[in-house]
């Protein structure tokens, strides 16, 4: 597809994927409209990151999800609606559900129906692997049950069913990617992979995380921006629900093993009670079935995870200042 001049907006376009996918949209020539969160900081998150020539073709707009009229302008005009904007802490989902429930439920639904209203040719609406919960069965196919196993990830299937509900009650042409574990530069701290490297990257001798044994599937963001295109190109996306994933797992022990064998040999991983989640709610084993993907999108990730953590570790080494590594951020 090409993507030249093409009318584009980005929810959550000041996150970590959401700014790689900006980046990459305005490198293929797209005019980007870039939705995100409202602050009195005139602050546009990773967007900072951009350069002066991918800036060029993007739009920044300050807004909130929650706001119907501030949604529906922005969607005006639009060709394609990549929505990513979303509150994701799965942490700070214990604390405040019901700021979940109106982000990414009643986020998503004034998107649904800016899209529905103005006639957009095609809709990407971000789910998430949390969707599937621990595995029942492995690797985990879209025909997987979904279990809500913290507040995050039952607002997100909600979010998910009413995109659903969109496509087959309206016509709206929806797609709805599911990627698995994502990582790469301009993660926050929140994520497991930067505060594992910022632990070490300070010199810590003992790298404190959550539990060790749950086992995820890490892909690459530029892995997942050229998901989430795939699906935007992709007539036969449009209502379906696709993974995106590396179709690997290692253990949160084991990647963490990993990363300090690159960084810190010396350094011990430890589990602290303060970082482990409630014992019904953590998700056990995630590892993506990817054949749909491949079959219906011919997508498939290129990145190796030693290849990915190399350049994650970078990034996070040249902006160690914008993390704080002696605190547990939710």
């Amino acid at each position: 597809m090409n993507w030249t001049d093409v009318e584009v907006l980005v929810t959550g376009a000041g996150g970590f994927i959401g700014s790689h996918l900006t980046a990459k949209l305005a490198d293929l020539g797209a005019n980007v409209r870039a939705y995100v969160h409202y602050n009195s900081r005139n602050d546009w998150g990773n967007l900072a990151f951009l350069t002066d020539a991918q800036m060029g073709r993007v739009r920044p707009i300050a807004g909130n999800v929650e706001d119907a009229g501030s949604v529906d302008e922005a969607v005006a005009g639009c060709r394609c609606v990549f929505h990513l904007a979303a509150l994701i802490g799965i942490p700070y989902s214990y604390v405040a559900p019901r700021s979940y429930v109106a982000t990414n439920i009643g986020g998503t639904l004034n998107v649904l129906d800016a899209v529905r209203r103005h006639g957009v040719p095609k809709m990407v609406h971000t789910s998430t692997s949390e969707a599937y919960g621990t595995a029942l069965y492995s690797p985990i196919d879209e025909k997987h049950p979904l279990q809500g196993q913290s507040p995050y990830s039952a607002t997100k299937i909600g979010a998910d069913k009413l995109a659903e509900s969109y496509h087959r009650s309206f016509g709206v042409p929806v797609a709805t990617i599911r990627p698995f574990n994502t990582y790469g530069p301009r993660q926050s701290a929140r994520a497991v992979i930067p505060t594992i490297i910022a632990q070490l990257l300070t010199g810590r001798k003992t790298v404190e995380l959550g539990a060790l044994d749950p086992e995820r599937d890490l892909t690459f963001v530029e892995d997942t921006v050229l998901g989430f295109l795939a699906m935007a190109e992709s007539d036969r996306s449009i209502g379906e629900t696709i993974n995106v994933g590396n179709g690997k797992t290692i253990s949160i022990g084991g990647l963490a093993q990993t990363i300090v064998d690159m960084v810190n040999p010396d350094a011990k991983i430890v589990s602290v009670p303060d970082r482990v989640r409630p014992e019904k709610s953590e998700v056990m084993r995630l590892i993506c079935g990817n054949q749909k993907a491949k079959e219906l999108l011919g997508w498939e990730p290129t990145v190796s995870l030693y290849d990915g953590l190399a350049r994650t570790v970078e990034f996070v080494r040249e902006h160690l200042d914008l993390y704080r590594p002696e605190e547990y951020t939710v």
